[in-house]
């Protein structure tokens, strides 16, 4: 099988059952190096699926997903793993909550979970705090990671998914569980890290149009486990492809790089 040069991400004829349950199929979609995508969909529709198999985490049942280059299934996915930035709740769940957030962000400058598992030096720490800087959280710095407030902790895990100067970066629902403000802080830091000269291939997994970052540049629209449109952001977030996705009528629309949906009234 022949993946399309440049691809940072691709899948062909994608299809994952679980028993008696099919959750994908037939998705073909690829992520073109430098670009930043957003997944849309409903609860129910593979958005969680696709980024399982996105991280390496899960195999698909049919078709063939191409990660960095390296298909899934002929390539160390350990080693593709330290390429990818990952933030989910997944790695929450697995950092001690006595660790200091910038022992959190120095850690994923390896992709270890606790900061004594590798050796680190002045210039790794230095890029730490910058990130927490940049973040907006400099003064949680030697706070436990455990004490931090929801929308403080994301920021912290970008700031570690960052540090490792990622290929690729992946983002399960960053913003899920935040109140308005938290959630603003988080979409500007990602605005940001979007921004820089240097930004990695992203995609971000949401069912919430108003969580897409400005700078991101492509959508991936999904519903019962099937593709209901793909492409740039412009030509994908019409009022008409996210009521079909979601299963309610909307009124899409963008104001200074941020989208918005509002139910029609019957």
């Amino acid at each position: 099988m022949t993946f399309t040069v440049g691809s940072a991400l691709e899948f062909v004829s994608v299809g994952l059952d679980h028993p008696g349950v099919t959750v994908l199929e037939g998705v073909d979609w690829v992520v073109g190096r430098g670009e930043r995508w957003v997944v849309l969909g409903p609860n129910g529709s593979g958005k969680t699926t696709i980024f399982q198999l996105a991280s390496g985490y899960l195999h698909p049942s049919r078709g063939a997903v191409s990660i960095l280059g390296g298909r899934l299934g002929r390539v160390d996915v350990r080693a593709l793993r330290r390429r990818i930035g990952i933030v989910s709740s997944s790695v929450t769940k697995k950092i001690l909550p006595g660790v200091s957030a910038a022992e959190v962000v120095l850690s994923g400058r390896l992709g270890d979970l606790e900061p004594w598992w590798g050796s680190y030096d002045d210039a790794d720490r230095q890029r730490a705090a910058g990130l927490l800087h940049d973040a907006g959280i400099a003064e949680v710095a030697e706070r436990p990671f455990g004490a931090l407030s929801e929308g403080e902790r994301q920021r912290v895990l970008l700031a570690r998914a960052v540090m490792s100067e990622p290929e690729l970066l992946l983002l399960d629902e960053p913003a899920a569980g935040l109140d308005m403000g938290a959630r603003e802080r988080l979409v500007a830091f990602l605005s940001s890290v979007s921004a820089a000269a240097s930004a990695a291939t992203a995609v971000m997994v949401t069912h919430h149009v108003e969580e897409i970052p400005a700078g991101f540049t492509h959508a991936l629209l999904l519903r019962s486990g099937t593709v209901v449109a793909k492409g740039c952001l412009d030509e994908v977030m019409t009022s008409d492809l996210i009521s079909r996705t979601f299963d309610v009528e909307v009124t899409v629309s963008s104001q200074r790089g941020r989208w918005i949906a509002n139910a029609q009234r019957p």
